[in-house]
């Protein structure tokens, strides 16, 4: 009796997969702990739900890390695509209202996923635009603001510990008070020569502020906090804004052009100023913050007469601000 040929599709198709040995689970040559392993520039559009408003769109890159034993070859990386897709259903869903929350979402997921880990962490860098109106015409424009999200989630023999923080970055005008101060001090010796009455020289001043060179200033805030606490990322743009000399727009019309540039005139402030004004902003903005919460400020400012940027930046507790501005309070007071 002749033997029939073999039948290939008694076993289901993916049958040879499943009996592949895992190899990230096997023992490593060299066993050496990683601290960061995981996937980068993983590209998402993420949708997050308001209150009584229309969501939120971000065009958004993720880095996804988890840490890595020596006893272990290599991470399961699948996971954590598995993991943000799943978090992002829930954002559309209106299960996630803030986008450093779905950074934490993921981030204490992961735990679950990668049972081997005891740290993840999850980075977030989108761009949305913002909606704005120009200061004297009231036109509509746009404005692109760069949001950074992070949070990090450690295991403990509890719960895990989640920290995270939120931030953003925005264009803004600056005024260089040096400058402004040796026109100012040119024009009054002009006025003088001329014979010019005080009064009239003050009354100019008041209304005309002197020349100056400018720059285009780029501010970064970011805050950490809890897992628990809630940080207003709508409030952290407007400090950036309000920070510099002057907001900037897309588009102005004749009136608005004078206005940015008047305004930006009668505010002159070094690339210091800027970071101080933040962290001023942030202790009244945010007075509610736990005092461990990490602030993270940042200017600089494209010079337009010389070819380099100036800097300045602070990193601090709100503890450590309120104590110094408290501090410079009491010092002051007779």
């Amino acid at each position: 009796m002749p033997i029939p040929p073999a039948r290939t599709h008694d076993k289901p198709e993916n049958s040879f997969a499943r009996e592949l040995p895992d190899i990230q689970a096997t023992s490593p040559d060299v066993r050496i702990n990683l601290t960061r392993v995981g996937v980068k520039n993983v590209k998402k559009l993420v949708e997050v739900s308001r209150t009584e408003k229309r969501p939120v769109i971000f065009i958004s890159t993720f880095d996804v890390f988890v840490d890595l034993p020596g006893s272990l070859k290599g991470a399961n990386l699948s996971r954590n695509f598995e993991v943000i897709d799943e978090v992002l259903q829930q954002a559309i869903d209106g299960d996630v209202k803030e986008i450093e929350n779905l950074c934490s979402a993921v981030a204490r997921r992961l735990l679950d996923r990668h049972e081997y880990a005891d740290r993840t962490e999850v980075l977030m860098r989108s761009e949305f635009m913002v909606k704005r109106e120009t200061p004297v015409s009231h036109t509509t424009c746009h404005e692109v603001v760069k949001v950074h999200a992070r949070a990090v989630a450690r295991r403990t023999f509890r719960a895990p510990i989640v920290r995270k923080s939120i931030g953003a970055e925005v264009t803004g005008m600056t005024a260089c008070p040096c400058a402004q101060n040796i026109m100012k001090e040119r024009a009054m010796h002009v006025f003088h020569t001329l014979g010019a009455d005080e009064r009239i020289i003050e009354g100019f001043f008041a209304e005309v502020p002197m020349a100056t060179h400018n720059q285009r200033g780029r501010g970064f805030l970011c805050i950490e906090t809890d897992d628990d606490q809630t940080v207003d990322l709508e409030k952290i743009i407007g400090i950036l804004k309000e920070s510099m000399s002057s907001g900037i727009y897309e588009l102005l019309k004749r009136g608005d052009e004078s206005h940015v540039v008047l305004e930006a005139h009668k505010n002159p402030r070094f690339v210091e100023d800027c970071v101080r004004e933040m962290a001023k902003k942030v202790l009244a903005g945010f007075e509610y913050l736990s005092g461990d919460s990490v602030v993270t400020i940042k200017q600089t400012n494209e010079e337009s007469i010389h070819q380099h940027d100036a800097y300045a930046e602070r990193r601090a507790t709100i503890a450590e601000l309120f104590d110094e501005l408290n501090g410079d309070r009491l010092h002051d007071t007779p």
